[in-house]
């Protein structure tokens, strides 16, 4: 089986894109979550290779979700993605330890770019 990923966006059909992108290419999507406090839970949960997290969601956004997660797994892999024109987020969210970062909407072969880049 490939690689366990968790998928975390406040949209549910933003889930169901990305989980349909990494399905049909051999991915395991093991888990969702819509916000960064569920995403937290759901990590430690599921222990996933990766996560691909939104940045702007309720109750605990994507950079503050990945400072925890990172805080309780250094090695965690976390790709980021953001609608455009969020620059200083970007920055942001590498500074607090994601790999990579993904621009909405997403193009199929960038998702699955960004996803080998960081798991292989």
């Amino acid at each position: 089986m490939g690689k366990s990923i968790l998928i975390v966006d406040d949209a549910a059909f933003m889930r169901m894109m990305i989980k349909d992108i990494l399905s049909k290419n051999g991915y395991n999507v093991v888990g969702e979550a819509e916000n960064g406090l569920k995403a937290i839970e759901k990590y430690q949960e599921l222990k996933p290779d990766l996560v691909i997290m939104d940045i702007t969601m309720p109750e605990l956004d994507g950079i503050q979700a990945v400072k925890k997660i990172k805080e309780n797994d250094s090695s965690a892999s976390i790709i980021m993605c953001s609608a455009m024109g969020q620059q200083a987020m970007v920055i942001e969210s590498i500074q607090s330890g994601a790999k990579d970062f993904i621009v909405k909407p997403f193009q199929a072969d960038r998702v699955l770019e960004a996803v080998k880049k960081v798991v292989g």
